[in-house]
């Protein structure tokens, strides 16, 4: 079986592999120790003791040739480099924002943007927040508001839009609060917490419209946008067969600017970018910038990363890598749903996401199902994924107590062009053998709980 189909639709990866890196595959008592020496959090395994690492799609991608030529042009000028301003206009060629100030990565962007907008006790109202954009939020003492759609909390609706804005509830919150109680409106394009789910340019679009009434700055989570983008062209009424390019453009067209991670659709393994129209806005935020990230013209990076991440922006819109992109996951989402693996439908751009409370039913959420997985999945197979549930939500900032969110989920998120179908029905492999022994699998408890992001650095200790 190959990602793309089979017979007129059979597609081929659209690259052909020029360097390779040996991976090696433990014993199982080699990572029974290493799992208790970590804590029972795959964050502290080190990477040459993982055989498919699936942990994140972030900054793990195989760079292009183009890219790699790229970075033997780099300009390392501390203050206006060639390459920054070979970003800024390739940002605003693809996006349409004038003003772009270059950070590390997409949490530097997020740092910078809400220093600038967020007061204590705003409210940020976003789709679904992801991790280090609620933190940022609570670390300036704002308070982040999900309003998906209700289908984004139900892992078997296969509405093809889970990501989107719940506009009656947006519409709602509005009226109930006043207009100096929230600072922006962000909308996570795909949206990551809710299993990489899009977001449709028709719920943009009316998004933007409630924000312009209210006079409230609306931003996106740009870092998948180009996954976004192929599933609105494949998926909304009167966009299919565009160009991904003009689809892109629309998306921007909404927003008064983005936050993005180019370790996403950039293509890079660092880097990322705060995106503005607003010229008095880019004053401000430069400010920030220069303090947390370092000089406006390259923003914690060097120039080569910069030259980098411009290439990697005009390439993620070739629409023969986002179709092989996307149908990698829809490949490894069939082998799990032929093997009964419960996952979140449809699948989304970036992973494969196992529904952990079908998947270990026996288990309460205090007993952190979805991070006990984790840990079967690695001592069955090597496979590295990511907890997206109890652990990663984290503690309400007013109560102190757990938040339990609706879905409880193990991300299989895939780098972008490093990995083979074969390596991915090893992991589909993995997934059927523990799902054969589920019933005996125990929970986990903390043994060490860290205050902030807790699931980067918390340890466990197995129950019973």
């Amino acid at each position: 079986m190959v990602a793309g189909g089979s017979g007129e639709d059979f597609r081929a990866e659209p690259f052909r592999i020029k360097v390779v890196e040996p991976i090696r595959r433990t014993t199982r008592p080699e990572r029974e120790r290493l799992v208790e020496e970590a804590g029972y959090n795959l964050f502290h395994i080190p990477s040459e003791a993982v055989y498919i690492d699936l942990l994140t799609d972030s900054g793990t991608s195989a760079m292009s040739d183009r890219q790699w030529a790229g970075m033997m042009l780099g300009d390392e000028a501390y203050a206006g480099s060639r390459n920054y301003y070979r970003l800024r206009e390739t940002v605003r060629e693809i996006m349409g924002f004038d003003h772009v100030i270059p950070t590390h990565q997409g949490r530097g962007a997020e740092h910078v943007l809400f220093s600038t907008l967020l007061e204590p006790g705003q409210y940020v109202l976003n789709n679904m927040h992801f991790d280090t954009t609620r933190a940022h939020v609570q670390h300036r003492r704002g308070i982040a508001v999900d309003l998906a759609v209700p289908e984004a909390s139900d892992p078997c609706s296969c509405h093809p839009f889970k990501g989107d804005f719940d506009l009656d509830r947006l519409q709602t919150f509005l009226a109930e609060h006043p207009r100096e109680s929230v600072a922006l409106i962000m909308a996570t394009v795909t949206c990551n917490t809710a299993g990489g789910q899009p977001v449709s340019l028709g719920n943009l679009k009316a998004v933007k419209e409630i924000a312009s009434e209210h006079g409230i700055p609306f931003f996106l989570d740009a870092c998948r946008f180009a996954e976004n983008a192929y599933f609105i062209r494949e998926r909304e009424p009167g966009w299919a067969g565009r160009p991904i390019r003009e689809v892109v453009r629309a998306m921007a067209d909404c927003a008064d600017g983005c936050t993005m991670s180019g370790k996403k659709d950039a293509l890079v393994n660092i880097g990322g970018f705060l995106a503005l129209r607003d010229p008095e806005l880019f004053r401000r935020a430069s400010v920030w910038a220069v303090l947390f990230e370092g000089f406006p013209t390259y923003g914690g990076l060097a120039g080569r990363d910069l030259e980098a991440m411009a290439r990697g922006l005009e390439e993620v819109l070739d629409e023969e890598y986002l179709e092989y992109r996307v149908g990698q996951v829809r490949y490894l989402a069939g082998l799990c749903r032929a093997a009964g693996i419960p996952i979140i439908e449809p699948p989304g751009g970036h992973a494969v996401y196992v529904d952990a409370k079908r998947f270990l039913p026996h288990l309460g959420r205090d007993e952190l199902p979805a991070q006990a997985l984790t840990v079967e999945l690695y001592l069955e197979g090597g496979v590295r994924g990511v907890e997206i549930g109890t652990v990663l939500a984290g503690r309400d900032p007013a109560t102190g107590e757990n938040v339990y969110p609706e879905l409880e989920l193990v991300r299989l998120a895939i780098p972008r062009r490093v990995y083979t179908d074969r390596h991915l029905e090893w992991v589909a492999l993995t997934l059927r053998r523990v799902w054969e022994r589920r019933e005996g699998i125990k929970g986990l408890a903390f043994s060490y709980e860290p205050p902030v992001l807790r699931h980067f650095t918390a340890r466990f200790r197995p129950l019973g």
